[in-house]
């Protein structure tokens, strides 16, 4: 068992903050003072290099551009298609040790075919989808992606349906969701020394105590972000992140920002976490269970993921170290046997996939510890720490983590 640490200097911390700040204006330097975004051509001949647009205008001759379209086919006799870029393929993807995944420019196409019984269904729901996007850019309103669904319940069908076309409006368009004013209610839960304006004016303060805030919907609204945090610490789950509020770690050792997505995380969630490396620029840990599940939601908040690759830009974070559960923490801390979990043959299909991943050869420490989760066979949940002690998480383990460097 690891000694007890009452630390006052978290030196390691903040030599990795120093690090990152001095990759980030290397970065900088290298690309003449701004960020390089990659430029990809949208749907329709008319429409040329619309990527994270920031005039409604733009959108609106956008979706305007794409009826037009649709009616020259009708006008020639012929029936209409929409094309747009498969979001969901992995041979669409690169991946960039800056960005993380992010498509291609010359990606392969898939077409919805108004003529097709197969399609003719999706093609109205994407017509549809359109029409009310516009109604919203046009007028200057936001709606959740949930009201969207309840203007026409029996038309989409599900929620799901609705979703995917969403996305797949935004990869054609090359815009971020927030761009087409379309929302999502937020799930993931924010605490710590964080005090900003949201959209509408009101000042929230994320001060640590027995409650959360929620990560707001609009997080491209938020301004005036003021914070003495030395770290962000990602947490996977919400019975982890309630408990390090129960202990009140956010100032037990000195000020910090944790915020959880409550497992695999939302988009506003992610843009979070983006959004506080951007503006505090200070290091982002992550907090998950040894286990495949675990490590794949910790490369979404770093890596980004395949179906949101077109806006890479403003969703990952390549800078997030993994503080823990290490695999190899099990063993080094001698987690009792009965707490560990065997993996199931989906856990091992996952963590297979995981090591083919084309990050995985730029994190060779990484690569270690799914060899050795692969090699021992059994998973841990965070809370497997309370077969030490009751409050070893916030009493040792992060505080040890912390203050040697101990994360990868």
């Amino acid at each position: 068992m690891e000694p007890f640490v009452d630390v006052a200097d978290f030196g390691a911390v903040e030599r990795h903050r120093a690090i990152l700040l001095q990759s980030l204006r290397v970065g900088t330097e290298l690309r003449g003072g701004g960020q390089q975004l990659v430029r990809a051509e949208p749907l329709g001949s008319k429409v040329t290099h619309l990527y994270h647009l920031s005039f409604s205008s733009d959108v609106l001759k956008a979706i305007e551009n794409i009826i037009k379209e649709t009616l020259a086919y009708l006008a020639k006799g012929e029936a209409p298609v929409i094309t747009f870029d498969k979001r969901s393929s992995w041979e669409n993807i690169r991946f960039d040790g800056n960005v993380g995944l992010q498509m291609v420019s010359d990606c392969t196409m898939s077409k919805v075919k108004c003529e097709c019984s197969k399609s003719i269904h999706r093609f109205a729901l994407i017509l549809k989808t359109l029409s009310m996007i516009y109604k919203l850019v046009q007028t200057n309103t936001y709606a959740t992606k949930r009201d969207l669904y309840y203007n026409d319940t029996q038309l989409f069908g599900s929620q799901i349906i609705l979703d995917g076309i969403i996305n797949d409006i935004c990869c054609m368009l090359k815009v971020p969701r927030r761009c087409l004013h379309v929302l999502s209610t937020s799930k993931g839960c924010i605490a710590g020394d964080l005090c900003y304006t949201e959209e509408d004016g009101k000042r929230v303060n994320c001060a640590c105590n027995s409650t959360a805030v929620l990560v707001p919907s609009n997080v491209d609204g938020i301004k005036n972000v003021n914070s003495a945090a030395k770290f962000v610490l990602v947490v996977e789950k919400d019975a982890t992140f309630q408990r390090l509020l129960d202990d009140d770690f956010c100032t037990k050792l000195f000020p910090c920002i944790i915020i959880t997505g409550k497992g695999v995380p939302d988009l506003s969630t992610r843009l979070m976490v983006r959004k506080l490396w951007d503006t505090l620029h200070i290091p982002v840990f992550a907090l998950m269970d040894a286990d495949p599940h675990g490590i794949e939601i910790m490369c979404i908040y770093k890596y980004g993921s395949v179906s949101m690759s077109f806006d890479a830009h403003s969703l990952t974070v390549p800078i997030i170290g993994w503080l823990g559960l290490l695999p190899s923490d099990i063993q080094r801390l001698n987690i009792p046997k009965e707490v560990l979990i065997p993996l199931t043959n989906k856990d091992k299909s996952k963590l297979t996939k995981l090591q083919k991943r084309p990050y995985i050869d730029c994190q060779p420490l990484w690569e270690k510890e799914m060899e050795i989760m692969e090699t021992c066979k059994v998973k841990a949940e965070i809370q497997a720490l309370a077969s030490i002690s009751s409050d070893y998480l916030t009493r040792v383990y992060l505080p040890n983590k912390l203050k040697f460097g101990g994360w990868i």
